[in-house]
């Protein structure tokens, strides 16, 4: 049996678990890899890669600074999300606002000590990324359309770092990031469509909040329909192995989307858009190796010396 002591520390725990959003950093730390490997440094052994000591380190910082992004993000939304995740917001205020910034300032200084084994270029360019997503949690959060495009820019920017780190720019690197880039806007319009109680009464200028759900929903699908332009590169363009399977069902997924997005009109029909976005995020992530299944299925590339 715990002790009512270590019962308590445990919740702590718990609750800051939930306020870093833990289950979401495995999955970003797996696609910088899968990325590495498949996307970003395709010419490099596979074995070469996973045991790159700075890429290591590389992986490790963002995965702390995302952490560091969710505490503060999860600081300044404390209120609003009192209204629209109520539970959740009562797991999080186990841990104290002045707790959460003391792990915060203290997480970023673990990112500035390790981004030193990298490269004086990996300080600058995670300060930059602390500062970005300060700021955005902080001003630009409140703003539409300009709130929207720099969260989606922010969830990007860590395969910047690896792009930076191996120096290599193909274009099919920008067609997969162009084609992420717009699901995750998506994705970020349909948060604000399902949490527009709660930025009403904290005041965030939001897309649906200043110029409607029906403008909202224009604009969702605008943007879904220009997922075809990076898909269409993708899959006829440049080479992606069998991966193009996932963009072939990423399409009639979409188009179901938008049949869903015109009938939706309440918190849980905009809950299962989010959920359907969140699984064409998180199951591109594991198609990548879908590029070169040979990699996985005999290890040829990852035993090669």
């Amino acid at each position: 049996m715990l002790s009512r002591k270590n019962k308590h520390l445990l919740l702590k725990i718990v609750s800051m678990f939930s306020v870093i959003r833990g289950y979401n950093i495995p999955i970003i730390a797996l696609a910088q890899y899968l990325s590495a490997i498949f996307i970003l440094a395709p010419e490099k052994r596979a074995l070469s890669v996973l045991l790159d000591f700075n890429l290591l380190i590389i992986v490790i910082v963002s995965s702390l600074t995302i952490a560091s992004g969710y505490i503060i993000n999860n600081f300044y939304d404390s209120e609003k999300d009192l209204i629209n995740r109520p539970n959740k917001s009562q797991l999080d205020r186990l841990v104290s606002q002045k707790t959460k910034l003391k792990v915060y300032f203290t997480v970023n200084f673990i990112v500035f000590l390790l981004s030193f084994f990298v490269s004086f270029r990996a300080v600058l360019f995670f300060s930059a990324y602390i500062f970005l997503i300060w700021f955005y949690s902080h001003k630009l959060k409140k703003m539409a359309i300009v709130g929207n495009m720099t969260a989606a820019f922010l969830a990007v920017l860590p395969f910047f770092a690896i792009l930076l780190y191996y120096k290599n720019i193909y274009p099919q690197i920008f067609a997969h990031a162009n084609f992420l880039f717009l699901l995750l806007i998506i994705r970020e319009i349909i948060k604000d469509l399902e949490n527009i109680k709660g930025d009403i009464a904290n005041d965030y200028q939001t897309i649906p909040v200043m110029f409607g759900e029906s403008t909202a929903k224009k604009i969702i699908t605008l943007l879904t329909v220009l997922t075809i332009i990076p898909i269409y590169f993708l899959v006829e363009i440049f080479e992606v192995g069998y991966m193009d399977i996932y963009f072939y069902v990423s399409l009639i997924i979409l188009i179901f989307f938008l049949q869903k997005l015109w009938k939706s009109n309440s918190k849980p029909d905009y809950l299962k858009l989010h959920n359907m976005l969140k699984f064409l995020v998180v199951s591109g992530v594991f198609c990548i190796v879908l590029i070169d299944p040979e990699v996985l299925v005999n290890g040829r590339r990852l035993l090669k010396f």
